[in-house]
């Protein structure tokens, strides 16, 4: 399958624009997260392994930025804030799932690539 032509003028910086956010691995797994329903914070924190306070609230901020994901804050004490995925969000589901699928597919392809230019170039 050819993929689509992404070369016509302007058309590579619109695609790297947008990409650069979603393409980062915590925001593709923030959103993965997001998309089995709406989570606080502390619970994004604990479904995402290994990702600091900091780059959780810096990820969220950009997916909220972009129109991926929304935040209500509830006036509790504390304060009780919700995120989930906006429509435009739950479109990106499906290509975020796809690529994850097909790199749990390959993985071992990968690691055999990564093997061989490894002796290649040792």
């Amino acid at each position: 399958m050819k993929p689509p032509d992404l070369h016509r003028p302007g058309q590579c910086q619109v695609a790297n624009d947008v990409i650069s956010l979603v393409g980062d691995k915590w925001s593709v797994l923030v959103v993965s997260k997001l998309g089995q329903g709406r989570m606080r914070f502390s619970e994004l924190k604990r479904a995402v392994e290994g990702i600091s306070q900091k780059m959780l609230t810096t990820t969220l901020r950009g997916l909220e930025r972009d129109g991926y994901v929304s935040r209500t804050v509830y006036p509790t004490v504390p304060p009780r804030v919700d995120y989930e995925l906006t429509e435009l969000g739950a479109e990106l589901l499906e290509p975020v799932a796809a690529l994850g699928q097909w790199a749990v597919s390959n993985h071992a392809r990968v690691l055999s690539a990564r093997r061989s230019y490894d002796e290649r170039t040792g």
